[in-house]
């Protein structure tokens, strides 16, 4: 797999010297570029929970890194088993986290069955999933470039799946980095995706770095623009696929699929394999994380509605397959019925 060269996959969300990452603090964004320092598991995981770092591709990358600091403790069992523990607990919902633990487990297991170099190795298996993801980014560019034909383009995106939330260059910008490359994106329609402005503190950012024409919807005004002809496709991330196409992804992603459905807009969730639970039967299988109140009461630590409101700040919703046109992974293009392709991309992966 080839695709641009490190220096085009916009704003990378991390940066690794064995044995410390350091991470964009994305609560920052867009006002001020601070870098925090990882070098414990448990640093880690509170940086996934307090959303130093989100998008599932990036949290399970972040995971794997957390878990190689470990270096030469990663061999005792209690420890591990706690920085794993501790990890798994800091976001329910993007399955990538809970992949990440696993494939970083069974190296551990690898490593320790043949007496190997611990240390080196749990580092070397972190950095090659970070350079799978961005590989893996790239094809989910090209894959989902080819699903939208014609020249022109304006794609509406929703929350923030590109680079920051990913190793790099990211999923659903991913595609539209790729139509933007090969001239045929006129722009692209982000909306704020309130109540944590992912939309608009982050997506608009890291698209402006690129030099890539966006434009800021405020959440209510997608329908709007949806209807007056202005949006040629939807496309999403996800954090969560299940067995039959159901996709998770930032609330208010099941409302911009009803609209795209109503005025016969495409609407694509772009995601990696690693994305795809076929534990999960259905949408009702995908826990869905409920986040804290002060995050719609408060913002940047100004009240904008009274205290003592009740809130529900549910932080994703579900898309049923009847509403996706395609999921578009790094594998390639699946169309409904989902269930047997994402099986088979799931079975392929794999084997790899």
């Amino acid at each position: 797999m080839t695709g641009p060269d490190k220096s085009a996959i916009g704003v990378r969300p991390m940066r690794w010297q064995r044995f410390r990452l350091e991470l964009i603090d994305q609560r920052e964004l867009p006002l001020d570029v601070q870098w925090i320092s990882i070098e414990t598991p448990a640093q880690a995981a509170e940086a996934i929970q307090t959303m130093v770092v989100r998008g599932a591709p990036a949290i399970g990358v972040t995971a794997a890194y957390g878990l190689a600091t470990l270096q030469d403790e990663a061999s005792n069992n209690t420890v591990w088993t706690a920085a794993c523990d501790r990890l798994a607990a800091s976001r329910p919902t993007a399955v990538n986290l809970f992949w990440a633990i696993e494939r970083m487990t069974q190296r551990r297991e690898q490593i320790l069955a043949a007496d190997g170099d611990l240390a080196n190795g749990l580092a070397e298996e972190a950095e090659a999933m970070d350079a799978e993801d961005t590989q893996m980014n790239f094809a989910i560019g090209r894959n989902g470039a080819a699903a939208i034909e014609g020249t022109d383009r304006t794609v509406l995106t929703h929350c923030n799946a590109g680079a920051l939330a990913t190793s790099g260059w990211g999923t659903a910008l991913g595609v539209i980095r790729e139509l933007h490359t090969q001239g045929r994106l006129a722009s692209v329609l982000a909306t704020e995706t309130r109540p944590y402005w992912q939309g608009a503190r982050l997506t608009t950012w890291e698209l402006l770095q690129d030099d890539v024409p966006v434009t800021l919807l405020p959440d209510p005004a997608a329908g709007a623009a949806i209807k007056q002809g202005k949006v040629s496709a939807v496309v999403v991330g996800a954090d969560r696929i299940a067995a039959d196409g159901s996709a998770a992804n930032k609330i208010g992603t099941y409302t911009l699929a009803v609209l795209a459905r109503q005025h016969g807009i495409p609407f694509y969730v772009a995601a990696p394999v690693s994305t795809v639970d076929l534990e999960c039967a259905t949408g009702d299988d995908i826990p869905i994380e409920i986040r804290s109140a002060d995050e719609v009461l408060q913002f940047r630590g100004q009240a904008v509605a009274p205290a003592g409101t009740d809130v529900w700040n549910p932080a994703f919703d579900v898309t049923p397959p009847d509403l996706i046109t395609e999921i578009i992974l790094d594998s390639g293009r699946i169309k409904p019925p989902f269930g047997p392709g994402l099986s088979a991309a799931v079975t392929e992966s794999s084997t790899r």
